[in-house]
């Protein structure tokens, strides 16, 4: 009976004492070590020895493999491994870095949040990212000031122009670019008799282009707009892809109507000539980004106002649930053909600047440009007036960081890895409006959906 008590007092410690031994592991180490963990490393790893080899030495048919294995047995895929377990140690420690930090973080700033939620600190933060602006072309190379007209102050806005139709409207544009081709080519025909085969009987200032490149591409989105609006989410993503690449097929191919794929050469710079002032813009980027930065400041202005009247506040409501907003007396498809036409126009009014700037070909206005704005409204914060311009600067800013340091067929990698760990890490965009971020907290804590481009889940609060 005594052995018989032991082996039971001993049966009923052992439970115990595997308890306490698995206590005594490091939690974090359990956590990191458990199955589902080990999956997720081994993706990481897989992950980075793909990257390691797409930015490896270029293979060739004779020895296909040759380049993967002088990529994978190379000295450089330490640091590939490397930053693949950073990354999975950050994400392990993510969510509890998050939990213990947040109300530091948010006792921190509340003092600046306080003061930008008033409006003197609102105008302060903008006058002073205004001056940042204002001197950041006086203390960079011309190349580089350069990249600031012809990728981030266009695309800057051509951002501002997509966020009313997405960031306001909710409607998906993927053929936005068209219309920048069509103030591009308006301008070239009124402007220039030498530019393209097919041009206007008398030629006017390129100034003077501005107002009709405007009515012109707004015509244009009403054209695409008033039998295509009725449809909704995918279908009209998949009616404005369509749009935007017959646009540019049909540049590519009316020889004697654009000049085709050869491109248009010629179109007048910008120019003043009035009371005695005669002022041309010529191939100095200094003048085209200032014009430009005045412009961006202009539209955000507007839109502003925009934003806050009964106009904004009908898109707004278009865009959390069109249902509702048409059963409450919101003549939605007025409104979104309004948004279409607004952004269109602003679109068209970016391919003035961008045309008597430099040349441009049918290529210029391809499908990847249209989806590059859409990615820089997104990554930016959509409804975000300051958000995309930011993302502009951002991610056009990445791309010249990377034109002299990474190959060609490369660069798109690193962009895409930025916008991935930007979506993952903050879905909200660089800098979301006040909506957009109320959004994302609460489809995060399990309330309502996050998704912009369409109507939210049945049971969802707005």
């Amino acid at each position: 009976m005594t052995g018989r008590g032991v082996r039971d007092h001993g049966e009923a410690v052992r439970p115990e004492a595997r308890g306490r031994r698995r206590a005594a592991r490091p939690a974090t180490v359990a956590a990191a070590l458990n199955g589902a963990r080990a999956r997720q490393l081994g993706a990481y790893v897989f992950v980075a020895i793909v990257f390691a080899v797409i930015t490896g030495p270029t293979g060739n048919s004779t020895h296909p493999f040759h380049a993967a294995r002088r990529a994978v047995f190379a000295p450089r895929i330490v640091l590939f491994l490397a930053i693949a377990l950073a990354l999975w140690l950050l994400v392990i420690g993510w969510s509890r870095l998050r939990a213990t930090a947040a109300p530091a973080l948010q006792r921190a700033w509340a003092p600046a949040g306080n003061v930008l939620d008033r409006p003197v600190g609102r105008i302060g933060l903008n006058l002073v990212l205004l001056a940042v602006a204002i001197i950041a072309p006086l203390v960079v190379s011309t190349a580089a000031q350069q990249s600031m007209v012809s990728d981030i102050g266009i695309y800057a806005l051509l951002a501002l122009g997509l966020n009313v139709v997405v960031g306001y409207a909710g409607l998906l544009d993927l053929g936005y670019i068209a219309f920048f081709a069509v103030g591009a080519y308006v301008t070239a025909y009124v402007s220039s008799k030498t530019a393209m085969p097919w041009h206007a009987p008398f030629t006017i200032n390129p100034f003077f282009a501005f107002p009709i490149a405007l009515l012109v591409a707004g015509l244009a989105g009403v054209v695409l707009g008033a039998p295509t609006l009725r449809l909704r989410g995918d279908y009209l993503a998949i009616v404005t892809l369509g749009f935007g690449e017959i646009i540019q097929l049909i540049a590519n191919n009316s020889d004697n109507i654009t000049n085709g794929a050869r491109g248009v050469f010629g179109v007048p710079h910008l120019s003043v000539h009035l009371l005695g002032i005669n002022y041309s813009w010529a191939l100095n980027p200094r003048p085209y980004y200032y014009l430009l930065l005045v412009i961006i400041v202009i539209v955000m202005f507007a839109f502003g106002r925009l934003e806050r009247s009964r106009i904004g506040r009908a898109w707004a409501a278009i865009r959390e649930d069109e249902i509702a907003a048409e059963a409450s007396g919101v003549p939605t498809l007025r409104l979104k053909l309004l948004a279409f036409a607004i952004g269109a126009s602003v679109s068209g009014f970016a391919g003035v600047l961008f045309s008597t700037k430099q040349f441009f070909n049918p290529q210029t206005f391809s499908l990847q440009a249209s989806f590059l704005v859409v990615t820089i409204v997104i990554f930016g914060g959509m409804g975000s007036r300051l958000g995309v311009v930011v993302g502009s600067v951002i991610l056009q800013g990445l791309a010249f960081y990377l034109r002299d340091k990474v190959e060609p067929a490369d660069r798109y990698i690193y962009f895409g890895a930025v916008v991935i760990i930007m979506m993952v890490f903050r879905p909200q965009g660089v800098v979301p409006s006040t909506r957009r971020r109320r959004e994302i907290e609460m489809a995060e804590s399990g309330v309502g959906g996050a998704d912009a481009l369409g109507p939210a889940p049945t049971g969802s609060q707005a």
